[in-house]
């Protein structure tokens, strides 16, 4: 029992792990797949975004939109709106016919574009959660949707309602949250940058890749806080776990000990001992940790589709070894008082 509590205990400490850095990485992968979908090269936020993070406030004036697109060297132009809801959802407002044009369009899969102004578009994951079909009804801001139609995912946004809709909707009237422009070079995105922060001193602007690489760290970094946490909590389960069994595997043996060191065993020989059960032990509850994590994976992502969660080897090496050095550290003192044991005291032991 207590062996097998043990390798339980250190399969749950590991799966945590996996679980944890997979959802982080999941969720800044999805992110960032979804900005690089939209086709754009330069991105202008409002005034009151955080580096790469927004609030889904609307701050930028929508004739920015025809300033931009009338500059030298513009492809074209297209501003949005997005808000957050429920379950970390963000809904954005798109002119669809300005989307469709930078982004390349969608691919439906389930109905069509909008009809109507309160028409909205989702995509496969989102409409799989939900269980929703072209034609359903949905809410948002507290009014009812009809769905449109349902895309493929990966591009810029799960959720998409027309942008006069949802500036009315969020009395955002003549407002914009973000503007994407999209050039007939590429290569000459830093300098546009430079011009545009010149004619908006007071707005972030980016290149998309410097923008997708911020956003990865400010994310990653505010991530990187909590896992943290999470694993320092699993390490510690992990060591106080291993540290009880191998104690009371080492009061249970006090009369085997003395027998060993009767026998000249050295100290080093019975630390050995302890040392490499707590390696079998610790070896089957990685194993059991990693199952554990990619049933949970497959559970989760069918069960909630929304969930992004990717487990990768990297990943696995860092549970591995969070394990291996919390069990060690636990069996120390453990190990220690074993070879410290007095032979003659040992086999009186009772």
């Amino acid at each position: 029992m207590r062996t097998t509590l043990a390798v339980l205990a250190i399969g749950v400490e590991v799966s945590m792990i996996l679980l944890m850095l997979g959802l982080a990485d999941g969720l800044v992968g999805e992110s960032t797949r979804k900005q690089r979908g939209i086709g754009a090269d330069i991105l202008i936020l409002d005034p009151t975004s955080s580096g790469a993070l927004s609030a889904g406030t609307a701050a930028l004036p929508e004739t920015l939109v025809n300033e931009i697109q009338q500059l030298p060297g513009v492809a074209m132009a297209m501003g949005r709106t997005f808000s957050m809801q429920g379950q970390l959802q963000t809904v954005t407002g798109v002119d669809l016919d300005q989307f469709t044009r930078m982004s390349g369009g969608m691919r439906f899969l389930q109905g069509g574009p909008f009809q109507g102004p309160y028409d909205v578009i989702v995509d496969d994951v989102f409409a799989r959660q939900k269980k929703l079909s072209a034609g359903d009804t949905v809410q948002f801001f507290n009014r009812d949707f009809r769905v449109a139609g349902i895309t493929e995912s990966g591009k810029l946004s799960r959720i998409f309602v027309p942008l006069r809709t949802m500036q009315e909707v969020m009395g955002w009237q003549g407002k914009l949250s973000q503007v994407y422009v999209k050039l007939d070079d590429s290569t000459q995105a830093p300098q546009f940058v430079g011009r545009f922060k010149e004619m908006l001193p007071k707005h972030p602007v980016y290149t998309m890749e410097e923008f997708v690489s911020l956003f990865e760290s400010q994310t990653r970094g505010r991530a990187d806080d909590f896992i943290a946490v999470i694993i320092g909590i699993a390490m510690v389960v992990g060591f106080i776990v291993v540290l009880m069994s191998m104690y009371t595997a080492v009061l249970d043996r006090t009369r085997d000990i003395g027998i060993l060191k009767a026998l000249g065993a050295r100290p080093g020989y019975i630390v050995d001992i302890f040392l490499r059960e707590t390696l079998v032990l610790t070896v089957a509850g990685v194993v059991l940790g990693i199952g554990l994590a990619f049933l949970a994976q497959s559970w989760l992502v069918e069960r909630f589709p929304l969930v992004a969660l990717v487990i990768e080897q990297q990943h696995i090496i860092w549970a591995v070894v969070v394990s291996i050095v919390g069990s060690l550290l636990g069996s120390l003192y453990p190990s220690w008082k074993a070879a410290r044991q007095d032979p003659i005291d040992a086999l009186a032991y009772e």
